[in-house]
């Protein structure tokens, strides 16, 4: 009888965050001399939201991360000449290969782009996550009207 009782009065309520209040915060991360998959399952933590108490893995909690000097990222091991990406033109027989060395050479952004893609959800709401990270090959970035902090990896 008693427990139904105390049952009865104690409700309680999970938390979950609406749209409008979380706040995005800006951070700035300088890969220089960083690993690419350490740096990229942190990034995607942040981007996530995960850093975050009030996470939620069905809305955007995640903040918006700049990342300055891509082209100085490092790959351990023999990455560097076995690593290869690969994409579809989407033609029969399209597949095209390219080895890391040349896609950091041409293009050091899609690197860290796609090793961060990898490690968010591959629906919508990643694809939301990823519109959040801004990948420059220098040190110079346009954002700093936004005021990043730096954030340690």
């Amino acid at each position: 009888m008693r427990h139904q009782q105390r049952s009865k009065a104690m409700k309680f309520k999970t938390y979950s965050p609406k749209a409008g209040q979380v706040e995005h915060q800006w951070f700035v991360v300088d890969a220089t001399d960083q690993t690419l998959g350490r740096l990229a399952s942190k990034i995607a933590q942040v981007l996530r939201g995960k850093h975050k108490p009030t996470y939620a893995p069905h809305a955007d909690m995640g903040d918006h991360v700049i990342i300055i000097n891509a082209e100085k990222i490092r790959v351990s091991g023999r990455k560097a000449d076995q690593k290869e990406y690969h994409r579809h033109t989407g033609y029969p027989g399209g597949i095209r290969t390219t080895g890391f060395r040349q896609l950091q050479g041409e293009h050091p952004d899609r690197i860290i782009k796609k090793a961060i893609w990898g490690m968010l959800p591959h629906n919508i709401l990643g694809r939301q996550m990823l519109r959040k990270l801004r990948v420059y090959a220098g040190g110079q970035h346009q954002h700093a009207a936004q005021k990043p902090q730096t954030l340690k990896v």
